[in-house]
């Protein structure tokens, strides 16, 4: 029997994500290889392409997808980017998995969901990787046997050592509570209707004019309520932490007791720095899955319809932050293709 060829990756981003995705891909994923990569950084792309065997470096997304041997095409450039690569995979028919947001805003994202519908079938896996991350797997597999029964309240935890410097108050929600908007939805299977977002005297770790952190309320069609506390300059670690409140029982994630050491008159244990160590396994599974998926002619995973509602209810929190009190979240009817 032959053995089949690995599937061709495109790269498009060779930033921070998509360097360690290149990484990833090369070292760690199964079935796959790098053979293009681009980025608006000529010497950068350069770099990350040196370190895969036959791999090209474009400046030019485009020319990225024209390479010779892509099969498929991971996005992990800066949001409003994304658009434009996206149309330009569905010309091609390629497959995509495009880390989030899908697109930046709602008018945005709309564009690229009524041209995949127009290709009749889907192409786009959304890169929302903790719905990969065995804590979240669990808890969502729990959450489907009903044993605790109805949902009630949702209760999460997103904190940050430090913002980058280009970070603003409305980042909170779109870069961040992004990540909680898809994971209520995930978990409860609701759509979310409105957002409220409550405001504390900022920290006096943030920078100056920062609003942070932030107190977001979801509330969803199916009568539960999701809270995000989002504190991206904690000081002290990266963690992001989740309870399920029901009927019949409560569950909780996140809370890092992998590994508790007693010495010296001291207990205690590691808090991960950063969301590449605390979500390592969550991206290596994601990956695996969409090459997995490809290969087999299958789309799985978040579609273009999550990145678009997740894109809905952040400009509904910009909103609720900018101007106070509760915004209701605008969907448009959902297609068949997503259903």
């Amino acid at each position: 029997m032959t053995e089949r060829a690995p599937l061709g990756v495109a790269v498009i981003g060779t930033g921070r994500m998509g360097a360690d995705h290149v990484r990833r891909i090369h070292e760690v994923t199964s079935g796959a290889r790098v053979v293009a990569v681009a980025d608006v950084d000529a010497e950068r792309a350069k770099a990350v392409a040196a370190r895969v065997g036959g791999c090209t470096a474009h400046t030019d997304p485009a020319a990225a997808l024209a390479a010779d041997g892509v099969d498929a095409v991971l996005i992990a450039s800066p949001g409003p980017a994304h658009e434009a690569t996206l149309l330009a995979a569905f010309e091609r028919d390629l497959p995509v998995l495009c880390e989030k947001p899908l697109t930046p805003d709602v008018a945005s994202a709309l564009r690229v969901l009524d041209a995949e519908l127009r290709l009749g079938h889907r192409r786009v896996q959304v890169g929302f990787m903790r719905r990969y991350d065995p804590e979240y797997a669990k808890l969502k597999a729990l959450l489907t046997t009903g044993q605790l029964g109805r949902p009630l309240m949702l209760h999460n935890r997103h904190r940050n050592v430090a913002s980058p410097p280009f970070f603003t108050s409305s980042m909170l929600i779109s870069d961040s509570v992004a990540h909680e908007a898809d994971a209520t939805r995930w978990l409860l299977g609701h759509e979310i209707t409105a957002v409220t977002v409550l405001r504390p005297t900022p920290s006096a770790n943030a920078p100056d004019g920062l609003r942070d952190p932030q107190f977001v309320v979801f509330e969803t069609d199916g009568g539960a309520l999701s809270d995000v506390e989002i504190f991206v300059n904690c000081g002290f670690g990266y963690q992001v932490q989740a309870e399920i409140v029901c009927e019949r029982g409560t569950a909780r994630i996140g809370d890092g007791h992998a590994l508790v050491t007693h010495m010296a008159g001291r207990w205690g244990g590691t808090i991960a720095q950063d969301w590449t160590e605390r979500f390592e396994t969550a991206y290596d599974r994601e990956i695996q899955a969409w090459v997995d998926a490809t290969r087999r002619g299958e789309v799985t995973g978040p579609s273009v319809w999550d990145g678009y509602a997740a894109a809905a209810v952040c400009e509904a929190g910009v909103r609720a932050l900018e101007d106070g009190g509760r915004i209701e979240v605008e969907l448009a009817e959902k297609p068949a293709l997503y259903a």
